[in-house]
């Protein structure tokens, strides 16, 4: 169906398709004066007096006057047609870097302890960061990085049923970690635990080890470990050894 609307700028009348209007939310050029306007609000009757037409607005672009006489490409859109306006491409894209940067902010506080080790410049930013946010950027916590390459136990001949563990920590990762709690379970001649016991660092770190223990296992580096258990009360003839970090 064809429909008359009119030029608020320069007046002038143009019959357009329903299927323009309806494209661009109704928003067409005026073919006179180049004006944009919304071409439904401007609909008019047909059946005023004195009304001169022009073509759509659509057409009137094409005016020799006004373009080359070359035809629009056939994949072009028509010319009347507005395109995006500029300050809503800039709020997308400023939506779509704060949204960047939001992840990247996730990403940097859930691996900040494995960041701050491997790129140690970047600690003192990320413990400001944790202030505010009331966390703290500790040594990277990756149990299966770190490994026990060798223990034993071994009588301690100064008292009867005390016994000696030795074990050997290693840390596989390049840069350092928090030492691991141990679980140390003995076990008497039907693999049945007869003594659990939970050592934490504090536990098993000796007194020139203490110190130190605030900068971790370094990359690549080894942890001797010797504790002193009381077996006494137990028949213990077997073991079980393995390290953990508590959540």
């Amino acid at each position: 169906m064809s429909l008359v609307t009119r030029c608020p700028s320069c007046g002038t009348a143009f019959r357009v398709q329903a299927a323009q209007l309806s494209a661009q939310s109704g928003t067409v050029r005026c073919g006179k004066c180049g004006e944009l306007f919304n071409g439904v609000a401007a609909l008019v009757e047909q059946a005023e007096e004195g009304l001169a037409l022009e073509p759509s607005p659509q057409l009137g672009l094409f005016d020799p006057s006004r373009r080359p006489a070359e035809p629009p490409p056939q994949d072009a859109p028509p010319p009347f047609m507005v395109e995006p306006r500029p300050a809503r491409r800039a709020l997308w894209a400023t939506l779509a870097t704060l949204a960047f940067l939001v992840l990247l902010g996730q990403v940097a506080y859930r691996y900040r302890a494995e960041l701050a080790a491997m790129v140690p410049a970047t600690r003192a930013p990320l413990a400001s960061l944790c202030q505010t946010l009331g966390c703290e950027v500790a040594l990277p916590r990756r149990p299966e990085l770190m490994s026990i390459d060798s223990s034993e136990l071994q009588a301690d001949g100064r008292r009867e049923g005390l016994i000696a563990l030795n074990a050997v920590i290693h840390n596989r990762a390049g840069f350092s970690q928090d030492y691991p709690s141990l679980e140390v379970t003995l076990t008497d001649e039907a693999d049945r635990p007869v003594l659990r016991r939970v050592l934490a660092p504090r536990d098993y770190l000796d007194a020139r080890g203490r110190p130190l223990a605030a900068q971790g296992i370094g990359p690549g580096s080894e942890a001797t470990v010797r504790v002193l258990l009381d077996t006494s009360r137990t028949r213990a003839t077997g073991y079980r050894l393995y390290l953990f970090y508590p959540s």
